[in-house]
């Protein structure tokens, strides 16, 4: 079984998720384009049709309260485009050690301790 690193896990998983997530709500929330989308995200437009048919990043769910951090998110990147990364950027560095994280973490490497505080120690 692969063992990921944590920052494996925000690479493979967590980038990929929050992309999805931000470019669902760009489009239904905000009547954005698969274009202006793409340019928002710096990512192809074939990359955002995927996100939207759950091609892609498929295996991380989040909670609530963590949706709620994306959707809050998404407004900031809607009224100040031109920050969208620095935006991203933080909404990572929040869901680092969220449970969703501990969640795929655990998937990937069975060996680790119940009280495992990895992520969150960062």
């Amino acid at each position: 079984m692969l063992k990921l690193m944590p920052q494996e896990l925000e690479v493979w998983y967590l980038l990929p998720s929050l992309r999805k997530e931000l470019a669902k709500l760009f489009i239904k929330d905000y009547a954005l384009s698969q274009r202006e989308v793409s340019e928002i995200l710096g990512i192809t437009e074939s990359a955002v049709s995927q996100y939207l048919k759950s091609k892609r990043a498929k295996k991380m769910k989040f909670s609530s309260m963590e949706m709620g951090e994306i959707k809050k998110t998404a407004g900031k990147i809607v009224h100040d485009k031109k920050n969208s990364r620095i935006y991203l950027y933080d909404l990572s560095k929040k869901l680092r050690g969220s449970e969703c994280m501990c969640i795929v973490h655990r998937k990937h490497d069975k060996t680790l301790p119940e009280d495992c505080r990895m992520c969150r120690e960062r």
